[in-house]
């Protein structure tokens, strides 16, 4: 009786119960790291409405100090203005959409926009629309540049926000708790560190990949020869707790002293920062399309180390970023086959990936489970018009060119559910 309501699944197991730690855990399919519609679902539920590590405030040491960034296809600029505050804003001009920035960096008094003329202030706020001063019912001060949410954390380090609302429905202390004030960084002081250079690579793998591959070092023996120099490969671990994974590399008093202690945090979605008391550097990963991803490398120097100390890991963490790069590459291209579906991940060494995709699914899935309930896809960076006046009429064309599927990816009307 016992064997026969087992079999029809109401009798206990005889067979004991493998604890998950060990256990292997199948890891995302491969349509999560090649599929169009996946992609426009992290950019509404990832990307425009999480908060995102970006840079450091050392690197805006004048007022008009600016820089400019892509981040999944969203084109944003940061600026410090006279006042010392720093802002952060869409790189889309008010009046026709051209970008108003088309430089990575500079200093500017006001940004202007080359196709009309319009300019905005280092805050962002219109301050000139030539032609418009005839037009008495034109609000200037409705027309500035889409702005972004900026915090600065404990340690300067800018975060950006690019949900339209006026208060951002993930709050950052929500998101990443106290990361700012990890006991390990009291070893630095932040303040010391001078930006020293900045470099990227572009390729044809999914964000993801990079983050997956970075966040475990299960393939360092393998791949990275230059390792064990800055970490014990035996036993690196990582500790994964609210929206970030904090890289324990069991570095030794030798190490330490020699300038190689570091410590490592990376935060979900797609950033991580390292220091050692020589140098710094922060890796982001921004997605462009599907299967193409930009490494973006930002590094400092501390102004107490000397050339050789901060080459000596910073020239490493190089080769480093190299190697990995062939091994997305290589990955992608036999994901990009249409042969593989997944794997199964090792429940310690690879935690890390675990934890990052763990993330991606919740986040990703809540938010379509949002859209679903409402039918419409949600876009938490696009623009709010106003339901009176010309904007109303804007809206009821909006909702014709939605009926018609007539709009781009990103207004279709034909969900995917």
């Amino acid at each position: 009786m016992a064997s026969l309501l087992s079999y029809i699944g109401l009798g206990g197991s005889t067979t004991p119960t493998t604890p998950p730690e060990k256990s292997a855990v199948r890891a995302l399919p491969a349509n999560w790291y090649t599929s169009e519609e996946m992609y426009q679902l992290e950019r509404r539920a990832i990307f425009s409405r999480r908060w995102l590590l970006l840079t450091h405030k050392s690197r805006f040491t004048t007022p008009g100090d600016y820089l400019r960034y892509s981040v999944a296809n969203y084109d944003i600029v940061v600026a410090k203005d006279r006042q010392g505050e720093i802002h952060a804003f869409h790189n889309v001009c008010r009046h026709r959409a051209y970008p108003v920035v088309e430089q990575d960096n500079g200093n500017a008094k006001i940004f202007s926009c080359k196709y009309h003329g319009w300019s905005y202030g280092l805050n962002g706020n219109l301050a000139k629309a030539p032609g418009y001063q005839d037009l008495p019912a034109f609000d200037k001060a409705e027309n500035g540049l889409f702005p972004i949410h900026v915090r600065l954390d404990k340690n300067g380090f800018v975060w950006i926000n690019m949900d339209s609302k006026e208060v951002p429905e993930v709050s950052w202390e929500e998101q990443f708790d106290t990361v700012d004030e990890q006991e390990r960084l009291t070893d630095f002081n932040f303040d010391d560190y001078v930006f020293d250079h900045t470099y990227n690579m572009e390729s044809n793998f999914n964000w993801k990949i990079l983050a997956d591959n970075f966040n475990e070092c299960y393939h360092c023996k393998t791949t990275h020869p230059d390792l064990p120099a800055i970490a014990n490969l035996e036993t690196y671990d990582v500790n994964c707790s609210a929206d970030h994974i904090q890289h324990d590399p069991k570095t030794t008093d030798e190490q330490r002293a020699a300038g190689f202690g570091i410590c490592s945090t990376y935060m979900f979605p797609n950033v991580s920062f390292t220091v050692t008391s020589t140098f710094m550097m922060m890796q982001k990963f921004m997605p462009k399309a599907p299967g193409v991803s930009v490494m973006y490398y930002e590094l400092w120097r501390n102004k107490n180390a000397t050339e050789e100390a901060f080459h000596a890991i910073a020239d490493l963490y190089a080769r480093v970023m190299k190697e990995d790069k062939v091994l997305c590459e290589r990955a992608q291209a036999n994901i990009n086959a249409g042969l593989f579906i997944n794997g199964e991940l090792h429940p310690h060494m690879e935690k890390g990936p675990l934890f990052f995709q763990k993330r991606c699914r919740e986040v990703v899935m809540e938010h379509s489970a949002r859209e679903k309930r409402e039918g419409r896809q949600i876009w938490p960076a696009k623009q709010q018009l106003k339901k009176t006046g010309n904007s109303a009429i804007s809206n009821e064309d909006v909702a014709f060119c939605e009926g018609l599927a007539c709009g781009n990816d990103n207004d279709k009307s034909d969900l995917a559910w």
